[in-house]
């Protein structure tokens, strides 16, 4: 038995590996960058950790499709849905986009002298 345990932590290494890097590669790296760090800590490592469990259970039974594998298959996806959604936000949302505001252009300003005609401001200098 702690074969089997050394066995599943390396598994949930692996798999948490894995998961990172399926979801930059798939979602983008850019987008990936922009999510908070407790989002992609808690999704990533729960996704891990339903498929350790989906392994185990596995191994556990006396067939390799049970009711306890196909729950934690389901779970995994679910998760991932649930990156991708997470991944569709940071990209609708916290995206910056690259058009320019209308607020950051300047403000074009005319001097006005004591006659009330407006005149370039070049053309004082």
């Amino acid at each position: 038995m702690p074969l089997l345990r050394l066995a599943y932590s390396a598994l949930f290494l692996i798999a948490l590996t894995a998961v990172y890097v399926a979801w930059s590669q798939v979602g983008g790296q850019a987008h990936l960058d922009l999510l908070p760090w407790f989002v992609k800590l808690g999704l990533g490592a729960a996704m891990a950790f339903a498929i350790v469990r989906a392994t185990a259970s596995a191994v556990s039974g006396e067939r390799a499709w049970n009711g306890q594998t196909v729950k934690w298959l389901g779970l995994t996806l679910a998760l991932a849905v649930a990156c991708g959604l997470a991944t569709s936000y940071a990209h609708m949302y916290l995206e910056e986009s690259d058009e320019p505001d209308q607020e950051a252009q300047p403000a074009i300003s005319a001097l006005v002298d004591s006659n009330g005609t407006s005149r370039n401001p070049r053309e004082w200098m």
